[in-house]
């Protein structure tokens, strides 16, 4: 599932596929580039113990993500994610050969960086559970990465700053209250602006005017992207409302830990503090934990088990 690749073309398969999976389930938190992330308990969530996926810009000045994807240009992106050995690259082989912003380089130079097929034909009923010879193409990241947390063996996705919407300005919103237009919780940014242009309000004629933060970081598009960006981001979320049975059949839980986000109509949400302690409860507080007499320590220590256990293999 999983390779590297060399300059001239030559492929280094590696076995990361169900490396991350364990006794119990394995949890990742979901970084995503949404304004809410800065509202966020951010040094809670860099101090958990769970690991980190970042996709394309999110986290950036913020947390650094343990795991990245993207599905865009590298141009798009930092040098410094591509050059840092500590964050693996999972990234399809189209972008093997993009050259690192600022550099020379090849991405598939970049250390720990590691390549996937792209599987066309994504179904709502099978793209975690069905035969793959690759990691399912919506043409989109956040799904991209939630693919491939669920091939590394992840079964608990925590989903920090996916608000996956874009909302008016706190201006535009007051002047369609004024003028009796209400907007609908959740639905496409683009029915709202075309409700408000029908009686005369509309936003203003700068790039983002009228327009809430799209981003968590320095990043702004004009009305035009930015509704095409929304109406995006609510087919992800539809996506996922009608993914929930192959969710289920797969084993995977996606929890919203992000206030107001569009998932949250449709999947459990769990304030991100209590997810972290929850992560704490699983792994183990390694702020806490003791290490006095540890290393003169002579016998097992089990968590209160006392019940007779044998290992015996299988049969055959």
């Amino acid at each position: 599932m999983f390779f590297r690749m060399t300059t001239d073309h030559e492929l280094l398969p590696g076995g990361l596929a169900g490396a991350y999976a364990g006794p119990s389930r394995s949890t990742c938190w979901l970084i995503g580039g949404g304004p809410s992330l800065s509202r966020m308990p951010l040094d809670v969530i860099a101090a958990s113990p769970a690991p980190k996926m970042g996709v394309n810009l999110a986290g950036t000045g913020h947390l650094r993500p343990t795991f990245w994807t993207a599905y865009d240009p590298s141009a798009r992106f930092h040098r410094s994610i591509y050059l840092d050995a500590g964050v693996m690259k999972l990234l399809h082989r189209r972008r093997a050969f993009d050259l690192v912003p600022e550099t020379t380089f090849k991405v598939c130079e970049c250390p720990n960086t590691w390549f996937f097929e792209r599987q066309g034909g994504a179904k709502l009923g099978s793209w975690l559970t069905g035969e793959r010879t690759g990691i399912s193409d919506w043409a989109d990241s956040l799904l991209q990465a939630i693919d491939l947390l669920y091939v590394l063996g992840f079964r608990r996705v925590l989903m920090a700053g996916c608000d996956l919407q874009v909302l008016p300005s706190d201006a535009l919103s007051a002047a369609a209250s004024a003028a009796r237009i209400e907007r609908i919780d959740g639905e496409p940014l683009g029915d709202f602006l075309q409700r408000c242009r029908a009686k005369g309000v509309t936003p203003g004629p700068s790039d983002g005017e009228g327009i809430g933060a799209q981003y968590h970081f320095d990043e702004v598009k004009p009305v035009a992207s930015a509704v095409q960006t929304d109406m995006h981001y609510y087919r992800v979320v539809q996506w996922l409302r009608l993914s929930r049975r192959t969710l289920t059949l797969a084993g995977m839980d996606l929890v919203s830990v992000t206030p107001d986000s569009r998932l949250n109509a449709f999947f459990p949400y769990v304030d991100a503090a209590i997810a972290a302690e929850r992560v704490l409860e699983d792994v183990g507080n390694p702020r806490l934990e003791p290490t006095r007499g540890l290393y003169t320590q002579q016998v097992d220590r089990f968590r209160g088990c006392t019940v007779s256990m044998k290992d015996f293999r299988a049969p055959g």
